[in-house]
């Protein structure tokens, strides 16, 4: 091994020497064909097919260890993975040049690592392994004190996007609590100053022609000159709106034009102070329309608001700036399989009121709408019927009857059922495994999950599920979310891959860490019975959504996305419904002697 240098690549917080060129093979074509993070050994496994010489480089702001493969193809889409390990972000893998594939390993908003402590191994000039230390916060390394908190001004944040909303614009991060400045400059631009944050390496656009709000453009940029943090710049076609900008608590800075107070001027100033009590809304009543399709949530006077999924809680967010709840202000309650499970009302800081809705399997929350300045609709939708199967060559067996299950058990929910919390796997911008056709996972699992959610609800089961819709979500809050709700039982719904010149590989496989060994065999078998599908095996494994749930849970994958047998099947309808109806059977059967 010896150093490849680039220093003008590297910033402040890394050594000069944060590069090599690990030596193999002469280099040749080669394939990327396998990768895998070890949560528990923080231990990145790739094989190739053909020798390879990778390259390495640890790149900061945001912090990533970049390896280039080059010589090297992938067959597939840039796949991105949440890694679920304290301090790891997720896994990128992309062809990064025409002859370069490149895997990146993003560290969590706010962390390194020591680059003299990771550790390449050339097991073979095709199968490689990559150690890698604990990464520490910033600056708790050097100076031997506490990590910082996350809450401190602009520690751990990461600018993700700017969002148009109906009456202004929604800055979304992530990570601690955004700490914001404003400014009014003389040439028609308003600068919205985040110190300390990051832009995420997976934002879009960083341009944006607008046209909405008085905004005729928008950018994101890092500051300038020495001090960290990032700028989101809106170029005014209409200089005379007043502007205000709120950061709240659960992270995330709204931008709102308007008349209310004076008008800010050019210079450097602090974020708009906050209206007086008598311009205070005052929300004073969330009620449930009798046919329980719209919430409606009504207040003293005219109110702006933001909304978005929550993703600590799984809840869709609507957000009251500057407004504070009135006295004896209740949620709504569910009634029996009601379009939701909960709605929450939190008083997030003496100006900010947060509106949480839970909605029940199934359902989407559908348009926001004001039908007066002091009204808002939100609208639940429940599903229509599953589709048709599609005309296909393919030989898919018929999808059974509806079953006649048992009634479960005695339940210790509030409302007398068992809490089954289903994960449908990836979602957003990852697609999970991509196969035959483009055939994505997330697409897939979504399908089976909302399926057997509604089955299940349908025979007296209480469901949580993880994502509604195609949204991104990262591995902790899928289980904190089942932690939470107290769940009998948690199960995530995957499709599997392997390289595309198996298509001979094909079957379920069913996995398992600790107590949910029974769940696993009881689901594989009625899975096994209700598909004919092959049988790969009950497996145990150390999947972070496993080994951090409190309650059994299993991880099921249902089919080979690259598989010869299982792709036309996995992306016909009919198999689709029959392959959910088999996982609430066996749900349902371990839920008689759990």
């Amino acid at each position: 091994m010896k150093n490849w240098v680039k220093p003008q690549i590297f910033s402040w917080l890394l050594p000069a020497a944060t590069a090599v060129l690990l030596l193999s093979a002469p280099a040749q074509a080669a394939r990327l064909e396998y990768w895998r993070f070890d949560t528990a050994q923080n231990r990145l496994h790739f094989t190739t097919a053909g020798g390879v010489q990778p390259k390495a480089q640890l790149i900061a702001n945001p912090t990533r260890l970049v390896i280039d493969l080059p010589g090297t193809t992938l067959d597939r889409q840039t796949v991105t993975q949440p890694v679920g390990s304290p301090g790891f972000e997720s896994i990128r893998v992309g062809q990064f040049e025409s002859d370069t594939a490149r895997l990146v390993i993003e560290l969590s908003p706010g962390y390194t690592l020591d680059p003299q402590q990771v550790q390449f191994r050339g097991i073979t000039p095709t199968e490689w392994t990559v150690d890698l230390p604990t990464p520490q916060r910033i600056g708790a390394a050097s100076s031997g004190s506490a990590a910082a908190s996350p809450t401190q001004s602009g520690s751990g944040v990461q600018i993700e996007n700017v969002q148009v909303t109906p009456d202004g614009f929604f800055i979304r991060t992530r990570g601690g609590q955004p700490q914001v400045k404003m400014e009014r400059s003389s040439d028609r631009s308003l600068y919205v100053d985040i110190p300390g944050a990051t832009i995420s390496p997976n934002m879009g656009s960083r341009d944006q022609l607008l046209d909405r709000h008085g905004v005729a453009r928008m950018s994101v940029r890092p500051l300038d000159g020495s001090t960290p943090g990032v700028r989101v710049t809106f170029v005014l076609s209409d200089t005379n709106s007043n502007w205000q900008v709120t950061a709240s608590n659960l992270g995330g800075v709204v931008v709102l034009p308007g008349p209310q107070g004076s008008r800010v001027g050019s210079g450097s100033v602090a974020m708009a102070q906050n209206p007086s009590s008598d311009r205070m809304v005052t929300i004073e009543g969330i009620e449930l329309q009798q046919d329980g399709s719209q919430i409606l949530i009504k207040s003293n006077q005219p109110f702006t608001y933001t909304s978005e999924w929550d993703r600590a809680s799984g809840a869709y967010r609507i957000v009251i700036p500057s407004a504070q709840l009135g006295n004896g202000v209740q949620p709504p309650q569910s009634t029996n399989r009601g379009a939701f499970l909960w709605v929450k009302l939190q008083q997030e800081d003496p100006q900010t009121v947060a509106i949480l809705v839970q909605p029940a399997a199934g359902v989407r929350i559908g348009p926001l709408t004001q039908p007066s300045p002091q009204l808002l609709s939100v609208t639940l939708q429940r599903p229509g019927n599953v589709a048709a199967a599609p005309n296909s060559s393919t030989s898919i067996p018929t999808a059974p009857a509806p079953m006649n299950y048992p009634a479960p058990s005695p339940m210790r929910s509030r409302d007398g059922r068992r809490v089954v919390v289903i994960d449908a796997g990836h979602g957003g911008r990852d697609p999970g495994a991509v196969g035959i056709g483009g055939l994505q996972e997330k697409g897939v699992v979504m399908d089976i999950s909302q399926q057997v959610a509604r089955i299940l609800e349908q025979n007296g089961v209480q469901v949580v599920m993880t994502r509604q819709d195609d949204r991104e979500i990262d591995l902790a809050p899928r289980v904190q979310l089942a932690n939470r709700v107290n769940a009998d039982i948690f199960v995530s719904i995957h499709a599997n891959a392997i390289d595309m010149s198996r298509p001979d590989v094909n079957g379920i496989e069913t996995y398992y860490y600790a107590s949910g060994q029974r769940l696993a065999q009881t689901l594989h078998n009625s899975l096994l019975q209700g598909t004919g599908a092959r049988d790969r095996r009950v497996r145990q494994a150390r999947f972070y959504v496993l080994r951090h749930t409190s309650m059994p849970a299993v991880l099921l994958e249902v089919g080979f996305v690259t598989g010869a047998e299982d792709a036309p099947r996995l992306a016909n309808a009919a198999y689709r419904t029959q392959l959910a109806l088999a996982i609430a059977q066996g749900v349902l059967q371990y839920l008689q002697n759990p």
